[in-house]
């Protein structure tokens, strides 16, 4: 019997879809993921990508690139308000994205640009989208409880749920427990296709727009098992001196080995080691080891984590879960929120720190984490879950099965179906 794979694969070589992937570290690195499968899939792939963090995509000769201006100055590249950032690029991207795809149905005839695959924060892509008359596929380059709760945002709002008084932000939230009012993002039926995680397929390593220490390997290599705990805040997020000053004692009096990426500019305004104290620096210099950037995935599959701190982050909460590490969440802002609560309350394998950063509070999680019972039970716990990821991504797994779902979906654009607005997300 033919495999069936075969003929959607022979069916879709000359389909070419056009990715357009959000600039930022957190989103770039799934749209390759997902760029890399669909490839391997049998799709042809033009990747349109802005000016600002584009990657170095010579590193895949398969993808044809096309690069967009974007009109931010300096001021607005180096912003710390995340949300004004992306309402500008939103704003400038607009206009050089839709004369770009113009000119590459106009150009390719032959093998013409048969649906797009966006990342959700660009949202003018559905207005172009439609006035080409082309499928527009969005990928979520987050959890599924963060994707529904973003859904029901609206509901809870008109049930009065959704109260903002300072005094209730620790109240649970009515038909959303655990989560807290204070959990809940303050901003606000399509097919969901859940093909991920992507970096068990491709590593991000190749996409990263830091540059990573791979030193830091040969120090986890020196260490004992389980004995080290990872800490990294992401390529975003930021912290004022005094949030740091709280990070650092709490780690310090915490006496537990560590591997800290301190990325410059993490504090406000700062460069580098000059934002952390001396003292700190020799009282750690034996049982710490501090990088710019750190391959990450290599380094939570490392046999020396035993666990990992983190803002929460989508990406980083799945690459801990898919290594096995438990996890301590200091969320920042977005979905970090949501996904913290389930690590904490939901799947209970990993803490959250409730008070924002306070040394004392630090210090007592990361002692339980890496020493106490609970921090073993926590790692039973995202024992299980990892092997629940591998079996969703094996042979008649739910993320493979997903996966093929979507292939027959997009293989079907370009004979003018009924053309359908489908959501993905990058999640087991």
């Amino acid at each position: 019997m033919d495999d069936p794979r075969k003929t959607i694969l022979n069916q879709n070589k000359r389909r070419r879809l056009v990715l357009f992937p959000v600039p930022l570290q957190g989103h770039i690195n799934p749209m390759i993921q997902l760029a890399q499968i669909l490839h391997v899939r049998g799709f042809d792939v033009s990747i349109i990508h802005t000016k600002y963090n584009s990657p170095n995509l010579s590193r895949y000769p398969q993808f044809t690139v096309h690069i967009i201006p974007d009109g931010l100055s300096e001021t607005e590249v180096s912003t710390s308000d995340i949300t004004l950032f992306l309402k500008r690029l939103n704003t400038n991207c607009a206009g050089p994205f839709y004369d770009c795809l113009a000119d590459l149905l106009s150009r390719d005839t032959e093998n013409p640009p048969v649906a797009l695959v966006t990342d959700s924060i660009w949202h003018f892509t559905q207005a172009v989208a439609d006035s080409f008359n082309l499928p527009r596929i969005v990928l979520r380059a987050t959890s599924v409880c963060s994707f529904l709760i973003f859904a029901a945002l609206p509901l809870l709002q008109e049930k009065g749920y959704l109260d903002n008084i300072d005094s209730r932000k620790e109240e649970l939230v009515v038909e959303l427990p655990p989560l807290k009012l204070k959990d809940i993002p303050e901003s606000h039926r399509v097919p969901t296709f859940s093909i991920g995680p992507f970096h068990k397929s491709f590593p991000a390593s190749s996409s990263s727009l830091l540059t990573q220490d791979r030193s830091c390997i040969s120090w986890l290599d020196a260490q004992a098992p389980k004995s080290v705990l990872y800490v990294s805040f992401g390529s975003l997020a930021t912290m004022d001196q005094r949030q740091m000053n709280e990070v650092v004692w709490g780690l310090a009096d915490s006496m537990q080995p560590f591997l800290w990426v301190v990325r410059p500019g993490l504090v406000r305004g700062s460069g580098w080691l000059e934002m952390l104290p001396d003292e700190f620096l020799a009282t750690t210099r034996d049982r710490g080891y501090i990088v710019k950037w750190a391959p990450q995935q290599e380094v939570l599959s490392h046999p020396a984590i035993g666990g990992f701190w983190t803002h929460g982050g989508w990406n980083s909460i799945l690459e801990s879960i898919c290594e096995g590490a438990a996890i301590i969440c200091s969320p920042m802002f977005g979905d970090q929120m949501v996904n913290s609560r389930y690590v904490s309350d939901v799947w209970r394998v990993g803490m959250k720190l409730e008070k924002g950063l306070e040394r004392g509070e630090i210090e007592s999680v990361i002692k339980k984490l890496m020493r106490g019972r609970e921090g073993e039970e926590m790692r039973e716990r995202i024992m299980c879950l990892k092997e629940k990821v591998d079996g969703c991504l094996g042979f008649g797994g739910s993320s493979y099965n997903s996966l093929d779902s979507l292939v027959r979906l997009v293989s079907s654009f370009g004979s003018p179906p009924d053309y359908t607005i489908s959501t993905l997300s990058s999640v087991s």
